[in-house]
């Protein structure tokens, strides 16, 4: 059976009841993110959202620094990565996590999750979260 990070990604997004998510993967030259699923990302944000430098943007932070990056309010509050477009989604609360691969270390993309109003993901949303993510670099290495 061949893997679909779309079935992957609502799978996810039905778990955290969110209502955006983003599937990232690594650009060969290892500078940028191009987008491969989305959920929920309004039309006119899409070109933005499709080829992402790292350390800009919520995805771009989390694979530079290769650690989650959350917002709480989005609405509020851009935490010093996030672009004011970003408000644009309608999210409030979201994070985004890196995919790191199994056998070498490198940041293979981001899986990026949001919710619609202000929130705090827990540490168990977290780490179920990463363990989707290391799910997802396993068969991003397919």
């Amino acid at each position: 059976m061949t893997f679909n990070p779309d079935i992957l990604l609502d799978e996810v997004l039905k778990e955290f009841e969110c209502q955006t998510g983003t599937i990232h993967r690594t650009t060969a030259d290892g500078a940028y993110l191009d987008l491969v699923s989305e959920v929920g990302v309004p039309e006119f944000l899409i070109d933005k959202i499709s080829h992402i430098p790292f350390g800009k943007g919520i995805a771009g932070a989390a694979a530079a620094r290769r650690e989650p990056v959350e917002l709480c309010n989005l609405q509020q509050d851009l935490g010093g990565v996030a672009k004011p477009d970003a408000r644009q989604t309608g999210v409030s609360g979201s994070i985004a996590v890196p995919l790191i691969s199994p056998t070498d270390g490198q940041v293979l993309g981001t899986l990026g999750i949001g919710k619609v109003t202000p929130y705090d993901f827990t540490d168990d949303e977290k780490q179920r979260l990463a363990a989707h993510a290391r799910r997802l670099a396993e068969n991003f290495m397919a």
